[in-house]
This record gives structure tokens, sequence and C-alpha cells, in this order.
């Protein structure tokens, strides 16, 4: 159902005479100038808005307008593919999860972007590979994450602890918070969606394996590596000091539980932050990075790129937004108002955000560390397959063997993986 990659689309923001069939008509779009829309995944901090209304006071004939999908990841490409699909020249400039620029480039909804259009060179350099594919750009960079363990540094100086660095350290911790408090010790975020896929792929990396070849083109699962890394997580369930309510949190579900003070410890991205800041556990928390089977664990890298859709008739004013929108000053709004973490390295070395935001360097190192997902165009059936059988292992009584759900699990990635 995937439309093919348009000759390669070999066309940056300016196409030549001479284009013949779907590539032609694309090419008399991509000089448009006007008012366009920006679609990307729901803004839950209130900071978006703001930041478009100073493009728009300065650019009154090429306004934004924004359009906000769901805030689950899968809700977000369902409502992007299908209006591409449908060849729609609704969308301008797409809001999109890391993983998607392979699945969108080959399926033809997005076109490369001149390099020298962008201080790639001054971005993180993890945060740039997520942008690229098959030699190309074919989006820029605008907030990078890495995920981070949130705990409660006041609970923890009370019984002794210093923030856990391995898995045992966190069992232990969480369990005796649990039992003495009467919270949860630990959550992330457990419903069967994308966000599962994610926190189980950081258990797998953190115990030193993968899933995935980098390239999604091979299977790489270690069954063993795989399997501790699930029975860390069942074992959470089984012994209370993961909340089961916790089965069906997504990100704000988990922020919440926390700043509410209602969890010790919660494995949230960078964007938790800010609002933890000004709720019960303001002044009582702290960030570190995630732990690991034998010491700190490995994240996954997340993030918002921005794409310039295939069907704009505005693509023109959409490059020059996405080319400001990216921007050294506006990505310190990005991180000021909004707690997201910025694209730019020397943001993360700047002495005054440092004084406002003491988890930037642990977040840089946490960045840096982080792993990306596979590129493979069908990421989406890989992430349903993982989501899903992590999700029966997880879900009470608790029949399959951890041995069995990844067994299966390989069985089914390496299927879909021998189809593309």
């Amino acid at each position: 159902m995937r439309r093919p990659l348009l000759a390669a689309l070999a066309v940056t923001v300016t196409v030549t005479a001479g284009c013949s069939g779907a590539v032609a008509r694309k090419a008399e779009r991509l000089g448009g100038s006007g008012p366009f829309t920006l679609v990307i995944g729901r803004d839950t901090t209130a900071y978006l808005q703001p930041l478009l209304d100073r493009w728009n006071e300065a650019h009154p004939a090429e306004r934004a307008t924004l359009l906000e999908l769901p805030e689950a990841a899968d809700e977000q490409r369902a409502q992007m593919v299908a209006n591409l699909q449908a060849g729609s020249d609704r969308y301008d400039v797409l809001g999109l999860d890391v993983v998607w620029t392979a699945e969108f480039a080959d399926a033809g909804w997005i076109v490369p972007l001149e390099r020298g259009l962008f201080p790639l060179d001054r971005f993180l350099p993890p945060v740039v590979d997520t942008a690229l594919y098959r030699g190309k750009l074919w989006a820029v960079p605008y907030t990078s994450n890495a995920g981070l363990l949130y705990y409660r540094g006041d609970l923890l100086a009370k019984q002794g602890f210093k923030p856990p660095r391995t898995w045992a350290e966190l069992r232990e911790q969480a369990g005796a918070l649990h039992d003495r408090y009467g919270i949860g010790g630990y959550a992330g975020q457990f419903l069967a969606y994308e966000g599962l896929t994610v926190n189980f792929t950081e258990a797998v990396q953190s115990a030193g394996g993968q899933i995935l070849s980098r390239d999604g083109t091979q299977v790489t699962m270690d069954v063993a590596k795989a399997k501790a890394a699930l029975d860390f997580l069942v074992g959470g369930f089984r012994e209370g000091w993961i909340p089961r309510e916790s089965l069906s949190f997504k990100e704000e579900e988990s922020r919440l539980a926390f700043q509410e003070g209602r969890l010790a410890f919660a494995r949230n991205w960078p964007h938790a932050y800010g609002p933890a800041t000004t709720s019960a556990v303001a002044r009582k928390f702290g960030v570190t990075r995630l732990p690991g089977r034998s010491g700190p664990g490995a994240g996954t890298l997340g993030g918002v790129n921005l794409a310039l859709s295939a069907y704009s008739k505005r693509q023109k004013s959409a490059v020059e937004f996405i080319r400001y929108f990216t921007g050294l000053e506006n990505q310190r709004r990005v991180l000021v108002d909004g707690s997201f973490p910025p694209v730019w390295t020397e943001l993360y070395d700047d002495p005054g955000l440092i004084k406002r935001f003491p988890y930037l360097p642990v977040l840089k190192q946490s960045i840096l560390s982080a792993r990306p997902r596979p590129a493979g165009a069908n990421y989406n059936q890989v992430s349903l397959v993982i989501a899903s059988a992590v999700s029966n292992a997880l879900t009470p009584p608790f029949k399959e063997s951890g041995d069995d759900v990844v067994t299966s699990m390989k069985g089914q990635l390496n299927e879909i993986i021998r189809a593309q």
C-alpha cells in the first residue's frame, strides 16, 4: 500500500523542468509560498503556539497554522499516513517521530532537502543520523529525546539510598519505598503501543543486547539477553513494585503519576522535567540515566524531525519555516518554554541553561549514548509485534514463560524482515 519512491525524488528544494508524470506535478508545487500548516503531535506543555505566533508576526503573508494530532505516536502516524496516501495537500510541514524517516521517504510522502540550508554540523551527531536515509537528508532535527529515570530524591535520602545504577538497585529501592510509603515503586510506559516498544528496547539494550540491526535488515536478538530484559519487567509486576495501573500508562499518565507523588521512580522523556518543577514534587526529585543489568543502561533515541510533504503547495514557505524553527534562538525557546531537548550541541554547555536545567549534562550524556531504533521502512510492523508480545507477558496471570515469549517474538520479527 506504499506509493513508490518517485524517481528517487532526486529533488531538493528546486526541481528542473522536464520531469514527467507525478514528479512533474510535484515539481510545480515546490516554489509555492503562502500560509501553510504544521502538523505535529499534541503539545502537552502549551509552548508551541507562542513560538508560531512569533513567526506569524514576522511573516503575515506566510502564516503557520498548528494542527495537533493525538499524543500517542501510533495514532499520529495513522492520521498522517491516511492523509498522505490520499495525496492531500492539507499538511505542509510534518513533525515526524524519528523512526518514520525511512518509511515516509520510501513511500514518496516527503522530499529530500539541501543539507547546506541547515547548520547540521552544530547539531548533536546522533540526532542528525535520524534524519538521514540512503545518503540523503529527508528531514531536519527539531527536538531530541532520550529516556531518563526520574526519582524522588527526598525519599531516597531518608532511606540512605543513592540513585540506582543497576536493575538490582532499582528493584531493591522501588520495593522498599513502595512498602515504606505506600506509593508505586516504578513505572514507565506500559500500554501496548510504541511507548512499550521503546521501554522494552531500552531494557534489552541495558542488558547488553539489541533487537534488530541498525538498518533494520536483520534480527540480531540474543534470546538470553531479551529474556533477562523481559524477566526484569515481569518481575516488577509480579512482586508489586511496578503498579498494575501502569499497564495503561503512556507518557502523560506516567508523568502525572510521578509529579502527583504516586511514584518513587519513573522512566520518561525530558519534557516531563518542566511540569514537575511546579508540581507536588518540586524540589524533591532528580533525574539520572536509566539503570541497566550491571551498570548504567542505554536509552532509546527519540525526538521529532520536521519534514516537507511531497504534496504541499507551499513548499518554499515551509522550508523557510523549518530553517527558522530549527534555528538556534528558537531551539533555546524549545528548551526554556517547552522543556524539550534541543538539537544544538552548544545549548547543552550553556552555563545559564545548566543553572536553570541542572539535568542538561545528564541529558547530553544520555542522548550521546542512546541507540537509534532501526531505520527500516517496516518499523511500524516491528513495533506492533514487540508491543503486543510484551504486553501479553506483563499482564496477569503471567502464564507465558519468558523463553516462549522471546522465541515467538524473534520468529515473528524474522518473518517481517524476510517479507520486506
